[in-house]
């Protein structure tokens, strides 16, 4: 993840087509203005995740520990 310290009316660029700019602070809320090409699709991302998980294409958010898979060894009675 790339993190970056921007003012009211600075920039990003995403590629040659995205911009992003912050429009205005307040408190803890930032207010973005972006510019993208019309073929690109910019949602929030709740929405985003909506859609997915309409569409069927969500994946379940896998567990920060995992557990460890069995081995032929661990499920042999002792």
């Amino acid at each position: 993840m790339l993190v970056l310290s921007r003012q009211r009316d600075e920039s990003i660029m995403i590629g040659d087509d995205v911009e992003i700019i912050i429009v205005d602070v307040r408190g803890d809320k930032v207010r973005l203005g972006i510019t993208a090409p019309k073929e690109i699709p910019v949602h929030r991302r709740e929405i985003y995740d909506a859609i997915q998980r309409e569409k069927g294409l969500k994946k379940e958010p896998q567990s920060e520990h995992p557990e460890k898979p069995q081995t032929p060894e661990s499920t042999k009675d002792s």
